[in-house]
């Protein structure tokens, strides 16, 4: 079985993100950028799938900008096989939205022929949440959706999602897409040895002419700013002024 793991570039998790002085966007100058945790994982658990024996080939793909080739070189380093990456922006500040990226991957998995989309839930940097869905829905394909353990069987995938209740299990037909979440693994680090192998893996690049895919955004964004500052908090004397405080001036009981 061969997997597809969709990786993307974003804004590495432990910055702290600035909006520009005009409001135009977020600022990314001399910013550290890495690939995007929730796709990590979904790497880790595509090469746990290989050394089980139930993969044979990992191939790791990102759609976006040129820079994107060093995310493709981390996934390469992790275990993947061998790396597509789609030039469909040339400035970095550029996002490509989630039907866009639905369409071009459903592109490759036309021409890869996979046995299995494993992909984030979401990206850290939009928090979208909808190019798993809108790929399953382009594909005709089964879907799970934060998978939190994944077990694969007899053609078919069994997952345990994390929900607002709890934890459900649903058993899903292969070919299918399963977008992950946070506690499905824990990514390992690449080696010195495999970071020096990644750098001779095949990694192709494409364009979204190359496939027919028009990238052109539907949405504009009008403005950009940060979230109000929290205001301090106050002590109270006693247990009825915080509940009159409560009542009257927050107004939640």
């Amino acid at each position: 079985m061969k997997v597809l793991v969709p990786v993307k570039r974003v804004i590495d998790y432990n910055v702290k993100v600035r909006v520009k002085a005009d409001n135009t966007g977020v600022d990314l100058a001399n910013v550290k950028m890495s690939m995007n945790p929730f796709d990590e994982i979904a790497v880790e658990e595509a090469i746990r799938l290989k050394e089980a024996g139930k993969a044979e080939e990992i191939v790791a793909v990102s759609i976006g900008v040129k820079q994107a080739q060093e995310t493709l070189r981390t996934a390469l380093a992790m275990g993947a096989d061998r790396a597509i990456l789609i030039e469909a922006a040339d400035d970095v500040g550029t996002d490509i939205e989630p039907l866009a990226v639905a369409k071009l991957l459903k592109a490759v998995i036309d021409e890869e022929q996979p046995g299995l989309v494993l992909c984030g839930k979401q990206a850290i940097d939009n928090d979208m949440n909808a190019t798993g869905q809108m790929l399953a829905a382009l594909l005709g394909w089964s879907q799970a959706t934060f998978a939190s353990k994944l077990e694969i069987e007899d053609g078919s995938a069994k997952v345990t999602r994390e929900v607002d209740g709890g934890l459900q299990v649903i058993k899903v037909k292969m070919p299918a897409i399963v977008s992950v979440d946070l506690r499905l693994n824990e990514p390992r680090y690449a080696s010195l040895p495999n970071i020096m192998k990644a750098k001779k893996k095949p990694l192709d690049t494409k364009t979204p002419a190359d496939y027919g895919v028009d990238v052109s955004p539907r949405l504009a964004v009008l403005k950009v700013e940060e979230p109000p500052a929290r205001k301090a908090g106050v002590k109270v004397g006693s247990v009825a002024e915080l509940v009159e405080k409560l009542k009257n001036e927050a107004g939640v009981i």
